[in-house]
């Protein structure tokens, strides 16, 4: 049966830009000289001075410098996404290759043992793709904008970019034409598309699109005919689909094959090829067979004629090279057959697994000599072939040298989700773990390999070193905890613990060596102590104890040491928004105690915290939370001194470690969920102190940074990869210099600015809570004055529309309160209108508070009533406002809902004339005889709550259409 694709041109892709007229044919081999248009000379001059035209016939070894410009460059990448193949760029000066990490390409010189990241992806890369002179090289990423970018190898620059999805979802194939002037795609979405694109013209549109069937399989590898560019096939593992491209068309068909067809099991389908001779196609299979296709009657058909049973195993890779066709396997075997399908060599002695790529030199092989093994059939020619470059699905990668060179291998990483990242406190070392359970050590200066150890059976889940760089403390997720020597990563049995069936996820030592805490997925803190035997040279690891100390995930497990002394201290906290503190001193066996459990909390969820630096003659805590706020609490009371609004990035700040500076400089560095930033510290709430990059689109696990705060580290959990980044301070600093100084960042978080509504707003209620605290009917004279005291913050905040709780309220004043106590001794007991607008823009929430989570609250508390709109019993709000959270009399109940429901809903009533131009709340105050029965019906729904006692805009929310957000 065939399949015919739609004679209509494909829609429009968003526009995208040629960067240095990259996009031109400046290689011959792109166009003969009949298709070149003409150019003047004005166009030959501009062209001249592009990089990409004037790029010499070499890959490029060094990647410049973008210090200048860069708070955060990433500079190196450690990993490999080994799902992707791998292509040998070059193999004979030097050795280069390409492969893909994380959301950026890696072209990488092993020969210079430098890399150049190809920057430019939103998200992770799901495929890349590369001409067959090695010029051009095409990446496409999953992100939620997705993108396709095709570089010039020679300089690394972008030459045209494909913005917002060539195609509905991303890309998950690629795929060039010989010449390179075609680039096809292969869509990943629910309805898959093939679409070609003539990416040397300025266009956004492509040429020819062909929308296939859910019934053909979900395609998942692309391929050009070698010697016709306008036909090319696709396959799953269970069709093979052959395209021919016609004036404005491009149709496919599908030709009929199962296990029926030959009488034998065919085997799930791989990759594909042409043939070089003819008009024959070949699919390899997991049976270890070859499918030969051949021309049928349809113009772009070919129909199975023969089942080729190759050999036992599964064939993971098919390509060819010069007169070979070439065959990689799950034995990790690479063989070597020529046209008439007989086995000319194999190698079998590498020690690989499985075969995920082969990529061949662009140089030709040369004339046969002695040099050259024999081929494997009778004749007894010499076996020629080119140099090549193989991966595996264990994420090792080789070179293979001919004539009679060895493997050589070229990189070993990891190849499961890489979540352990610490960082030597005194060299320049990185040790990673994954859930591989490989441990790798390594010098992130040299890139050389120092110490590796295989946990055969074990998940590498934290691990770190200790003050002293003499141990490595590593967590599994089996519960195990292992101290290991740094430098040679052996360890003794009796270093090696199991205390826990649960997931170690955090691991620390305090500051003097002495001391390992654990924290698991149990909710659990751990404490071992280095003690020395009475009578022995030797120190032993002992447990001294272990607590379930928090009914919530642990997000943070920290040492510190006591004011004014150099003892120990320990202090975790969890998602139950309890920050614990343990004794280290307990003479109890094997008994960890608490010392003291506060709730640093109300609504917000903690995410992290650290150690803030000595800043100021008073020590703090520095913890963020899922609210985008960050807080200051005193390292001995625990109060909290400051709130500050954090970096606002989509998510929240997961993870946050203090740069090693001075005593006047100092910044912080931290991520979010797939992003890593900087902040300047001190911390003050100012929106253009920080800034931050994508690091791993799909979920960053880690941050660590280097002895000398000159790199940070981030992990990738899922995607196995590490990437490095330079920090450049300056560039920050002249970030946050064009923000404005003094109030002007604040003033620009305001809606309308300096000049809008709300600050004018904010000025007048200001200066009107002096009138207010003065007394109202005061005939006095005034005393104008810049502050207004501290016990009117809280009815100046409510004007403004931010309603605090108490507690909320109470860290307000406390802020200002002591703001200077601990240098003057004083309190503070008034705030001026600068102050107070930092007061505000710290403390009201990120992004405000919308409809949407109003209308979720009321999901979770109320019931579906008779009209399809979630409701609430008037009496059960009024127990939950009365006796959860903070407790409110029923006197403070009435006033407030009294004087919300009733100015609103009184506004709507008296239009139609139902009740006289009297408040609810004047009827309060006249004694008369009042009921909140009056103004609060007795069920509530979400839309009577946001429109008629709050005042929102009408809002319904119903079982089938959601409130949106504001």
């Amino acid at each position: 049966m065939s399949y015919r694709g739609p004679k209509e041109r494909g829609p429009l892709a968003s526009e995208g830009r040629d960067y240095n007229d990259g996009g031109r044919d400046y290689d011959e081999g792109l166009r003969s000289s009949e298709e070149e248009e003409p150019v003047d000379e004005l166009e030959k001059d501009k062209a001249k001075t592009s990089k990409v035209y004037t790029a010499a016939d070499t890959l490029l070894a060094t990647e410049e410098s973008s210090m200048g410009t860069h708070a955060l460059s990433p500079d190196w990448s450690f990993g490999i996404n080994y799902t992707l193949p791998v292509f040998n760029l070059q193999d004979r000066d030097q050795l280069v290759i390409l492969y893909a990490g994380a959301h950026v390409g890696v072209i990488y010189n092993h020969t210079s043992t430098s890399q150049h990241l190809l920057q430019g992806h939103g998200g992770p890369i799901s495929c890349l793709c590369m001409s067959e002179d090695r010029r051009w090289l095409g990446t496409a990423d999953n992100g939620r904008e997705p993108l396709l970018i095709i570089w010039d190898s020679y300089t690394g620059i972008p030459v045209h970019t494909l913005f917002n999805g060539p195609t509905e979802g991303s890309v998950i194939a690629l795929a060039f034409s010989k010449d390179a002037k075609y680039l096809a795609t292969l869509g990943g979405g629910e309805q898959q598309c093939v679409h070609i694109w003539d990416w040397t013209n300025e266009q956004d549109t492509p040429l020819w699109v062909a929308n296939l069937y859910s019934e053909l399989g979900f395609q998942s590898y692309i391929i050009f005919n070698p010697g016709d560019s306008t036909e090319l096939l696709s396959n799953s593992d269970s069709q093979v689909l052959f395209y021919k491209a016609t004036e404005g068309n491009l149709e496919y068909i599908a030709p009929y094959l199962n296990d029926k067809s030959f009488n034998q099991s065919v085997g799930s389908l791989g990759q594909s090829l042409f043939h070089w001779r003819g008009q024959q196609a070949l699919t390899a299979t997991s049976a270890g067979n070859l499918v030969l296709w051949d021309e049928g009657e349809e113009a772009a058909g070919r129909n199975a004629i023969k089942l080729l049973p190759l050999q036992r195993e599964a064939i993971t890779v098919l390509t060819s090279t010069d007169r070979w066709i070439v065959t990689g396997d799950v034995l990790g075997h690479i063989k070597f057959y020529d046209e008439n399908f007989r086995l000319m060599s194999w190698y079998s002695d590498f020690s690989l697994d499985a075969i995920a790529s082969i990529s061949f030199s662009k140089d030709a092989a040369p004339e046969p000599s002695q040099d050259y093994p024999e081929s494997c059939i009778l004749a007894d020619q010499p076996f020629v072939s080119r140099s090549f470059v193989v991966s595996t699905v264990r994420a090792t990668v080789v070179h293979v040298k001919t004539p009679g060179g060895g493997p050589q291998t070229l990189l070993r990483e990891h190849c499961a989700p890489l979540h352990a990242v610490a960082c030597h406190p005194r060299r320049p070392i990185l040790a990673m773990g994954s859930h591989s359970g490989i441990l790798k050590v390594c010098d992130y200066n040299t890139k050389l390999t120092l110490a590796s150890r295989v946990y055969e059976s074990e998940r590498i889940q934290c691990l770190i070193f200790d003050p002293q760089g003499f141990y490595v403390a590593v967590g599994f997720a089996s519960g195990a905890v292992h101290i290991l020597d740094a430098s040679s990563l052996h360890s003794d049995a009796e270093d090696c613990f199991h205390f826990s069936d649960n997931s170690i996820t955090h691991i620390t030592f305090s500051l003097d060596s002495m001391y390992l805490a654990t924290a698991d997925t149990g909710k659990a803190v751990t404490v071992f102590h280095l003690h020395s035997s009475p009578g022995s040279t030797t120190q032993q690891w002992q447990l001294v104890g272990r607590h379930i100390s928090h009914y919530k995930p642990i997000r943070e497990l920290l040492f510190g040491v006591h004011l004014d002394s150099t003892r120990p201290r320990l202090l975790s906290l969890a998602m139950d928004r309890r920050l614990v503190e343990y004794d280290l001193d307990s003479s109890m066996e094997q008994q960890l105690l608490v010392l003291s459990a506060e709730r640093v909390e109300q609504s917000a969820v903690p995410q992290c915290m650290t150690w803030y630096p000595p800043l100021s003659t008073e020590r703090f805590l520095l913890t963020a939370s899922d609210q985008h706020k960050m807080k200051l609490l005193n390292s001995t009371t625990n109060m909290c001194r400051k709130t500050l609004l954090g970096p606002t990035y989509e998510s929240p700040v997961q993870k946050m470690v203090v740069l090693p500076g001075s005593s006047y400089t100092y910044y912080l560095a931290f991520i979010t969920k797939d992003k890593v930033g900087l902040q300047i510290l001190p911390l003050d709430g100012n929106p253009y102190s920080s800034l931050a990059v994508v690091c791993h689109p799909g979920g960053v696990s880690q941050l660590v940074c280097s002895f000398d705060g000159r790199f940070v580290f981030t992990s990738g959990g899922a995607d196995g990869t590490v990437l490095r980044w330079r920090i450049n301070p300056h560039a920050l600093q002249a970030t946050a210099a064009l923000g404005g100084s003094h109030l002007d960042p604040f003033y620009a978080l305001l809606e309308g600015g300096r000049g809008g509504t709300l600050c004018r707003e904010m000025e007048d209620l200001f200066y009107y809570c002096q009138l207010r605290h003065q007394g109202i009917d005061s005939m006095a004279p005034r005393q104008v004055s810049t502050s207004i005291p501290l016990t009117e913050v809280p009815f100046l905040m409510r004007a403004l529309g931010f309603f605090p709780s108490e507690q909320e309220l109470e860290d307000m004043q406390n802020e200002v309160k002591f703001s200077k106590y601990a240098e003057t001794g004083k309190y503070v007991k008034e705030v001026d209108l600068a102050e107070f607008l930092r007061l505000y823009i710290n403390h009201r929430p990120a992004f405000g508070i919308s409809r949407k989570e109003l209308a979720e609250s009321f999901r979770v508390l109320g019931f579906w009533d008779g009209s399809g709109q979630m409701a609430i019993p008037r009496d059960q709000l009024l127990e939950l406002l009365q006796a959860r959270g903070e407790h409110m009399r029923e006197d403070e109940v009435v006033e407030c809902l009294t004087v919300l429901s009733g100015e609103h809903m009184r506004e709507e009533v008296e239009g139609e004339g139902i009740l006289p131009a009297t408040g609810a709340s004047e009827k309060h105050a006249a004694n008369e005889e009042y009921s909140l029965d009056c103004v609060i019906p007795e069920s509530i729904s979400a839309e009577t709550f946001t429109g008629h006692i709050l005042g929102f805009p009408s809002c319904m929310k119903t079982r089938d259409k959601s409130c949106p957000s504001e």
